[in-house]
């Protein structure tokens, strides 16, 4: 009866454990306090309420915790849910984290022998010996291939942040060929630390959030002073390169409105704005498209931060009528930002009565389907297994 997320279906009767991503306390229209919850794994995210003894029950567990939950799935608005019958607390040395975790489908090993053949192909012996300084750490290049590259956005599961860099470096070489004068070595590490300061801007050992340093400061400030730092051990780095790769990370949101503290200035940095962008929004788009398997509509729910519904190639199951009107997301679909809290003992939680029908949480971001242990050997050795001693 054990179930993984991606495995849940309607009417199911799931006993599982999983780790609390989000824990929220409402008030039902009686008054009466309840839970919503956002459970996770590696497959993937399911809501879940519990409706008696909210205060008890909540008391028991935070965000971050591991729970033994019973309870049973239905669908509502298209989207699964679990109402819970029983929460029980489980110690972390009882599971494996990475069974928990949403990985990359790449594989890491291969990815970080291709950064290493990218720094490889740089003829800059400066820009060279500057990559080297970062990736020769192994510290610091086990951070960059276990971080997500983002909290709600994009490539939001560990391994992000290398799989999403390394695609920007492969925009780089597919566009360099088209376009003469442009200088392939800066794009390259651009495209390869542009990101750098998320290994400190977030924290990813556990649910995905932001650190005390992320919140303050932001990862194009970390990765500028990262980039300083390694630099000042390179004796004779040229001054001028130095500003134009501080530059690039500082503009490579591109607007003001985005969180960029300069607009891009140079042909590289414009460059590496837009790839960066282009990547972005194709994982993005591609997860907000594979998040609901149980929605029979050819039109995903609203995506809150692009401001549009999508179309699905192929549909679910039946057409769902077209596409609903843009401009504001319908009451309980929406936020495509992360993450939250979860935990308990054995507390007796029976399903609301029917004059207390269930109140869908706010839509969030991921829920991509993820096979079996396929990503685990990336995880559950190197680098995760650093990082978490």
């Amino acid at each position: 009866m054990k179930k993984t997320v991606a495995e849940i279906k309607d009417r199911d009767i799931v006993e599982a454990v999983f780790l609390v991503k989000e824990k929220i306390v409402a008030m039902a229209k009686n008054g009466k306090p309840y839970l919503t919850l956002k459970l996770m794994d590696k497959t993937g995210e399911v809501d879940a309420k519990v409706w008696d003894n909210a205060d008890q029950v909540g008391s028991l567990f935070d965000r971050n915790d591991f729970l033994a939950v019973k309870g049973k799935a239905s669908v509502y608005l298209g989207k699964m849910q679990l109402i819970v019958s029983e929460l029980k607390r489980v110690p972390e040395e009882a599971v494996q984290l990475a069974d928990f975790l949403p990985e990359t489908e790449s594989d890491i090993e291969a990815m970080v022998a291709e950064l290493h053949a990218l720094v490889a192909s740089l003829t800059d012996p400066d820009l060279a010996r500057l990559l080297r300084s970062f990736f020769e750490d192994p510290e610091l290049l086990a951070q960059y291939s276990t971080a997500p590259a983002a909290k709600g956005m994009h490539h939001v599961y560990l391994g992000g942040l290398l799989e999403h860099s390394l695609a920007v470096a492969k925009l780089v070489d597919a566009m360099v060929p088209l376009y003469q004068g442009l200088n392939r070595d800066l794009l390259v590490v651009g495209a390869l630390l542009h990101d750098i300061g998320k290994v400190r801007e977030m924290t990813y050992l556990r649910c995905f959030d932001y650190s005390d340093e992320g919140k303050l400061l932001g990862h194009i400030t970390i990765g500028v002073e990262m980039l300083q730092e390694r630099i000042a051990r390179l004796p004779g780095f040229p001054v001028e390169l130095a500003m134009l790769l501080k530059h690039m990370i500082l503009s490579h949101h591109g607007q003001y409105e985005y969180g960029s503290p300069k607009r891009p200035k140079t042909l590289e940095a414009t460059i590496l704005n837009y790839l960066d962008d282009l990547d972005s929004k194709i994982n993005g788009i591609r997860t907000h498209i594979r998040k609901e398997p149980d929605n029979p509509s050819r039109w995903t729910s609203y995506h809150r931060l692009y401001d549009r519904y999508f179309f699905k190639e192929k549909p679910v199951a039946e057409p769902g009528g077209g596409e609903p009107a843009e401009g504001g997301a319908p009451a309980g679909l929406a936020d495509c930002l992360e993450p939250s809290e979860l935990m308990p003992e054995t507390v007796p939680a029976p399903a609301p009565q029917s004059s207390e029908p269930a109140r869908p949480a706010q839509e969030k971001p991921r829920q991509e389907q993820r096979g079996g242990d396929q990503g685990r050997k990336a995880f559950s050795n190197n680098p995760f297994a650093i990082l978490k001693k």
